[in-house]
């Protein structure tokens, strides 16, 4: 074993021998993270038991088109085996689903903070979605579910109902599902068709250069068929929120949604359906983020937390709850002028 824990990286990269790994640093709600050597030059990662192996045919297929279009993309390291990935089994809490990509150099964002940096944004996945149009591919690895924003809330419903009375974070998370299912019960649908999508566009997943131009899409394990209101939604709730996800007091910028959009245009045009649906799109996945925060307040098993601000998960869980919840009451009061800004 290669030292980089505990868990420890498997030693079976001649990559990574030799080299100093570190653990990751910069925030991550779902796999845990290693990178090597000094200046770093690799990133290792256990996945989080949702994804498995699978998953690294698709990020391989998907990274290699990109590749060959001339954009950069990190690429999967094989195993001295040959193999995509490695799995480890030995009963001892490393269990689980190993990898390695190339570490591409840039800056990290945990926000938009200025009508550049969402511009760049919008042009980075422009050109990801221009790139991938001609692809032909069906993805191996399906999450069930995954950004399913009616079966998230069957399943906040069935929380709700079956959560115990008491106090502490589960009773406040009650007073937050009710919200929460209100507002979903009075969005108004859209039905665009799927396209290949990254589907985890948060800014965090984006690098960029130190002249603030986009670099490169990382975290690619979501990546799937969407449609293009939930692949942007996703992006949008995520850059239009100047607070962040660890805020409750939340907003919906419509200046970083209007650079944002005139930054994909330059890039991609819109279809009048896209035009159409893109008003309402970061509503939708801040009520389905909420609701998966709010869930994981009874289940009490997913997403990470931080335990020097937080006293336990579910109270981690039920702060982001409410947050996205405002975030969504926020894009919905922006909805009007959103529409307008994608018309003009």
């Amino acid at each position: 074993m290669i030292v980089g824990g505990p868990p420890l990286v498997p030693d079976v990269w001649s990559v990574l021998r030799g080299l100093p790994i570190r653990p990751g640093d910069d925030g991550g709600l779902i796999n845990l993270t290693w990178y090597a050597g000094d200046p770093v030059a690799w990133v290792a990662q256990r996945l989080h038991p949702a994804f498995r192996a699978e998953v690294h045919e698709d990020i391989e297929a998907i990274t290699a088109h990109l590749a060959a279009k001339g954009l950069v993309t990190p690429r999967l390291v094989r195993t001295d085996a040959g193999e995509l990935s490695h799995t480890l089994r030995r009963g001892d809490g490393g269990d689980g689903v190993y990898r390695v990509m190339d570490y591409v150099p840039g800056h990290t964002h945990h926000r938009v903070s200025s009508a550049g940096l969402a511009g760049a944004a919008g042009a980075l996945v422009a050109r990801f979605h221009a790139a991938v149009d001609d692809l032909e591919w069906s993805y191996r690895h399906v999450r069930p579910g995954a950004h399913d924003t009616p079966l998230h809330m069957s399943r906040l419903e069935e929380g709700l109902a079956g959560a115990a009375e008491g106090g502490g974070p589960a009773a406040d998370a009650r007073r937050v599902a009710d919200g929460i299912l209100e507002a979903w019960r009075t969005f108004p649908s859209a039905s665009l068709p799927t396209r290949h999508a990254h589907g985890d566009l948060k800014i965090s997943n984006l690098r960029f250069d130190a002249a603030g131009q986009g670099v490169c899409l990382l975290d690619l394990d979501t990546l799937s068929a969407l449609p293009l209101d939930v692949e942007l939604g996703d992006a949008l709730r995520s850059w239009c929120n100047p607070k962040g996800e660890d805020d409750t007091d939340t907003f919906f910028d419509i200046d970083t949604f209007a650079a944002a959009i005139q930054g994909y245009t330059r890039v991609r045009a819109l279809s009048a359906e896209e035009r159409e649906a893109l008003p309402g799109a970061a509503e939708r996945i801040a009520l389905e983020l909420a609701s998966r925060f709010c869930r994981d307040v009874w289940d009490d098993n997913y997403f990470g937390w931080n335990a020097g601000r937080f006293p336990s998960r579910a109270a981690h869980n039920l702060f982001r709850a409410r947050g996205q919840l405002s975030l969504a009451r926020s894009a919905r009061s922006a909805r009007a002028a959103a529409a307008r800004l994608l018309h003009a």
